[in-house]
């Protein structure tokens, strides 16, 4: 399966001129599968530590409209996250689009920070302690959205449930960049899946940018960058269902 990944502007002028240029990539590279950064379509607005719903309903809007310009990208299935408003809970959902069957949300963030930046917490609720896998064409998907990667515990029960691909959209800021690749190495060994993440890119905001692909033993495939801000592998499904028959996974199955 083909599979792009990327690092997008916060600034909405430069993140508009970037989607066409990831549209253009994907359509030279006919990928099949991309995934986006978490809550794409809006400037980041969690630096904020006081809610605000007007705000907040701007936001959703923006996913609403975002939804709507996924077939720009020319890619059968599209990976990201969107704020959802259900009743008194508002959350932040990963979902598939397929060109063929339209959106399917998949998981909501459960594990939300509260500092500098990223106030989370105060602006949209915890999801359900749920790490179910989805359906993306031939692969099956587990989001760990963030910060979610860090928790090994849902990378063991998405072994269990045999997924190929470990989705982490992200907005995570520059100095953490290592840190965050190895933790996604380790997330890709305990899943037994490849590790794929697109994150946001700004230097004035602090966005690491960092894109990555690595494969199920944690060997890393690719990363973008400034320079080359879009990434797109053939990767071999049957390498994931392989994986989880040996150490350690097989060990972490029972």
């Amino acid at each position: 399966m083909k599979i792009t990944v990327c690092q997008l502007p916060d600034e909405r002028p430069a993140f508009e001129k970037a989607w066409r240029a990831l549209a253009a990539h994907i359509a030279e590279q006919r990928s099949e599968l991309v995934l986006l950064p978490e809550l794409p379509f809006h400037a980041w607005f969690c630096r904020e530590s006081n809610f605000s719903a007007a705000v907040w309903a701007e936001v959703v809007a923006a996913h609403e409209r975002g939804l709507a310009r996924l077939p720009e990208l020319h890619a059968p299935l599209v990976l990201s996250t969107r704020a959802v408003t259900r009743g008194d809970t508002r959350l932040n959902v990963g979902y598939v689009w397929s060109r063929e069957h339209g959106l399917a949300d998949v998981h909501s963030k459960r594990y939300l920070p509260e500092e500098d930046g990223f106030f989370e917490a105060s602006w949209y609720h915890r999801g359900p302690a749920e790490f179910v896998a989805g359906e993306a064409g031939a692969a099956k998907v587990g989001f760990a959205i963030c910060t979610e990667l860090w928790a090994m515990d849902a990378a063991r029960l998405y072994s269990r449930a045999g997924i190929h691909l470990l989705a982490t959209p992200r907005a995570t800021d520059a100095p953490g960049v290592e840190k965050w690749i190895t933790g996604a190495r380790a997330a890709a060994i305990v899943s037994g899946a490849y590790s794929i993440s697109s994150n946001r890119h700004s230097v004035g905001l602090g966005f690491g940018g960092c894109g990555w692909i690595i494969e199920p033993d944690g060997k890393v495939l690719a990363t973008t960058s400034a320079e080359a801000p879009f990434v797109t592998l053939d990767l071999d499904l049957s390498t994931a269902v392989q994986a989880k028959r040996t150490y350690p996974r097989y060990a972490l199955l029972g």
